[in-house]
C-alpha cells in the first residue's frame, strides 16, 4: 500500500450550478471528493488528506492534510459558490502545503476537478507542470463539464509535463445518468497504480458513502477479481447456511408435531385400559364382597341355629370350661372364682337354716311375742306365718325334684 499526502482541490465556481450533472455539479463533485477522500485514508491508515478551494475571493484551504476523515468530510459543508476559477493558484498553494507535510515519507499528489473553463494558456500550465514533476509531485485529474477555450488540450499539457512513469492521470468525464462518483470508482484515480488495496479501499468507501455502482457488491470484477470471488463465496456459504437452518427448524417442528400426536394417542389407549381396569378391579372387588357377605351370613345362620340347639348343660359346661382355662392362666381370677363360690354354698346353707327355724312355729311366736305392738295371735300374722311355712316347705321339694333331673341330664 502507498503511504501518500493528497491535496483535493474543488472547483467552486458558478458553473458548478449547472444541472447537467445529477443533481447538480457541485454536489457530483462533493460526493466524488468523499468517496475520494475514505479511498485514500482507508488504504493506509497514514495516509492523510486535505482540500482547498479555487474561486471566490481566492485559494481557500479548507483542512490541511490529516488522518482524521470526519474532519474532511465536515468541511464540505456549506462551501460558497461563486467567482471563477484559479486553476494555476490552487495547484500552487496544494503544492506549498504537501511539502510543509508531517511526514517526508508521504509521496505527494494533488487530485484536480475542473469543472469550468480554464483562463491560463498552455506554455504557463506546462511551467507549473514541470515544477511538479521536478518536486516529485503527482497530478490527477478529473474533467467534466463543457469543452470549451481548449479545455481539454490545456489539461493534457499539464499532464503530459507532470507525468513520471504514469503516476498522473486524467479522466474525462461526459455529462449522463451515472454519477460522477460512479464513474470514477473504475478509474486509476481510486485503484490506484494497480495497488488492489487501493481498489478495496475505493469499494469501501463507496458502500459507505451510499454511492451505487452497477456491479455485484459494489467491486468491479475485472479490477479486483479475488476480492469479488471472496464475496461471493460467502454469500453462497452464507445462504446455504441460512437454508440449512431453516430446513432443520422445519424438521424439528415436525417432529415435535408428531411426537405429541403420539404421546397424546398413548395417554388415550393408557388412560382407557386404565378405566377398563378400574371397572374389572370393582366389579371383582364387588363380586368378592358379595361372596363374602353372603359367607358371612351363611356362618352366622349356622351358628345361631348351633346355640339354639346347644343344650343348658352342654353350655354351661362350656362356660365351666371357659372359666377353667381362664383360672389357669390368671391365678388372681381363680382366687376370685373360689370366693365366689364358697359365698354362694354359705348363702344356700343360709337359705335353709333360715327355712328351718322359720319351720318351728314355738320359735317364731316366741320372736313375735318379744317385739312390741305386735301380736302373734292376729289373723293376719297366722296368714302371713302359714304362708311362709308352706314355701318353706315346698322349696326342698322343689331342690329333690331338681336333682334327678340333673342326674338324668348328665347321664
Amino acid at each position: 500500500m502507498v503511504l501518500e499526502a493528497t491535496m483535493i482541490c474543488i472547483d467552486n465556481s458558478e458553473w458548478m450550478r449547472n444541472g447537467d450533472y445529477s443533481p447538480s455539479r457541485f454536489q457530483a463533485q462533493a460526493d466524488a471528493v468523499n468517496l475520494i477522500c475514505g479511498a485514500k485514508t482507508q488504504s493506509n491508515p497514514e495516509n492523510t488528506v486535505g482540500v482547498l478551494t479555487m474561486a471566490g475571493k481566492g485559494v481557500r484551504v479548507l483542512v490541511t492534510p490529516t488522518i482524521d476523515l470526519g474532519k474532511i468530510l465536515a468541511c464540505m459543508h456549506g462551501l460558497e459558490i461563486g467567482g471563477e476559477m484559479n486553476l494555476a493558484a490552487g495547484i500552487q498553494v496544494a503544492q506549498l502545503a504537501l511539502k510543509h507535510r508531517q511526514n517526508k515519507k508521504q509521496q505527494q499528489r494533488i487530485i484536480v476537478f475542473a469543472g469550468s473553463p480554464i483562463k491560463h494558456d498552455k506554455k504557463s500550465l506546462e511551467m507549473i507542470g514541470k515544477k511538479l514533476k521536478k518536486n516529485s509531485v503527482a497530478l490527477d485529474i478529473v474533467n467534466f463539464g463543457d469543452d470549451d477555450e481548449g479545455k481539454t488540450e490545456k489539461l493534457e499539457a499539464l499532464l503530459a509535463a507532470v507525468s513520471n512513469n504514469d503516476t498522473s492521470h486524467i479522466v474525462h468525464v461526459p455529462a449522463g445518468p451515472n454519477a460522477l462518483s460512479d464513474v470514477l470508482i473504475s478509474t486509476p484515480i481510486f485503484t490506484g497504480d494497480g495497488e488492489g488495496g487501493s481498489g478495496f479501499a475505493a469499494a469501501a468507501a463507496a458502500a459507505a458513502a451510499g454511492g451505487i455502482s452497477g456491479f455485484e457488491f459494489g467491486v468491479d470484477p475485472n479490477l479486483d477479481p479475488e476480492l469479488a470471488l471472496a464475496l461471493r463465496v460467502s454469500m453462497e456459504e452464507e445462504r446455504a447456511r441460512q437454508e440449512a437452518a431453516a430446513k432443520r427448524a422445519a424438521e424439528e417442528a415436525s417432529k415435535q408435531e408428531k411426537g405429541g400426536e403420539e404421546q397424546s394417542s398413548s395417554q388415550d389407549a393408557t388412560m382407557i385400559e386404565h378405566a377398563s381396569g378400574g371397572t374389572s378391579e370393582a366389579e371383582n372387588k364387588r363380586n368378592d364382597l358379595s361372596d363374602d357377605d353372603n359367607a358371612d351370613d351363611n356362618a352366622l345362620l349356622q351358628q345361631a341355629l348351633a346355640m339354639s340347639m346347644d343344650e343348658p348343660a352342654s353350655s354351661h359346661d362350656l362356660q365351666d370350661t371357659e372359666m377353667s382355662d381362664a383360672a389357669v392362666d390368671d391365678p388372681e381370677l381363680a382366687l376370685a372364682l373360689q370366693l365366689s363360690v364358697q359365698d354362694s354354698t354359705k348363702g344356700s346353707s343360709s337359705q335353709a337354716d333360715m327355712s328351718k327355724l322359720l319351720a318351728d312355729q314355738s320359735f317364731v311366736s316366741s320372736i313375735l311375742a318379744s317385739l312390741p305392738g305386735v301380736d302373734p295371735n292376729d289373723p293376719s300374722v297366722k296368714e302371713v306365718l302359714a304362708s311362709m311355712q308352706s314355701q318353706s316347705e315346698s322349696q326342698p321339694k322343689q331342690d329333690e325334684d331338681k336333682a334327678p333331673k340333673k342326674e338324668e341330664e348328665e347321664k
